[in-house]
């Protein structure tokens, strides 16, 4: 069952470096945390979108347990001896 994320809007100032603080209960209830890439997306005047940077390949790594090019490897050297 999907949780309710209340939005309940807060306000945060962009300073002169250009940077902002996001508020530390958006970021929960976004399940964003220290380290995590965000990507931005602009959507129109005012408007900015903050999306979790995944790369792909850390989604299917360790996917495929046991399986290793180096273990497939000296399987196939040990057949020959």
């Amino acid at each position: 069952m999907a949780r309710k994320v209340r939005k309940k809007p807060c306000t945060t100032k962009v300073t002169s470096k250009n940077q902002v603080t996001l508020p530390v209960a958006a970021l929960r209830a976004a399940h964003l945390g220290i380290g995590d890439e965000l990507r931005v997306e602009v959507q129109g005047d005012g408007r900015l979108v903050l999306i979790r940077d995944v790369d792909p390949v850390e989604q299917v790594v360790g996917a495929f347990a046991g399986l290793s090019a180096a273990a497939d490897l000296e399987q196939e050297r040990d057949a020959w001896t």
